[in-house]
């Protein structure tokens, strides 16, 4: 499945909640301006979203941003709230090169608990993971809309 050398690298990008971090869009920034590069964001159902709802508007907000830093057009899917099944439904209906895994810190990571990335790299393809920052501050516990 190896991109011929004039050929775009085709990625697939699995996020969720980390879709627009600044880790991802650094890295297909970096991605995109060393060579040529077509990306696809798959971001797999939450178990509570049974009718894709959150699914879309992570897509519908994190697409803008990675396109801006692509330089093209991202395509986006929602898949499978499993994460290992809606990357292997998206290898059989598209052809990819690699896979970039973006995900929360280890401490709450789900997808690191059950070893997604080691399981995906069975599948074949090189596997990249990010893993999203805690924020180095303490988050204010104010309410919205409070000035002090």
């Amino acid at each position: 499945m190896s991109a011929k050398a004039n050929e775009p690298r085709h990625i697939l990008i699995v996020a969720n909640r980390t879709a627009a971090t600044p880790a991802l869009i650094a890295e297909v920034r970096r991605r995109a301006s060393a060579s040529a590069c077509r990306f696809t964001l798959l971001v797999p159902r939450s178990f509570w979203d049974a009718d894709t709802e959150e699914s879309a508007i992570t897509l519908e907000l994190a697409i803008p941003l990675l396109e801006d830093a692509a330089g093209a057009r991202v395509e986006g899917l929602v898949g499978d709230e499993d994460p290992f099944l809606a990357v292997s439904a998206a290898l059989e209906d598209g052809s990819y090169d690699e896979i970039i895994v973006s995900t929360l810190p280890a401490r709450v990571s789900h997808w690191l608990h059950i070893d997604l990335p080691t399981r995906l790299q069975r599948l074949g393809l090189p596997v990249t993971v990010l893993t999203a920052k805690k924020a180095d501050r303490p988050l204010a516990r104010g309410r919205a809309g409070e000035h002090p």
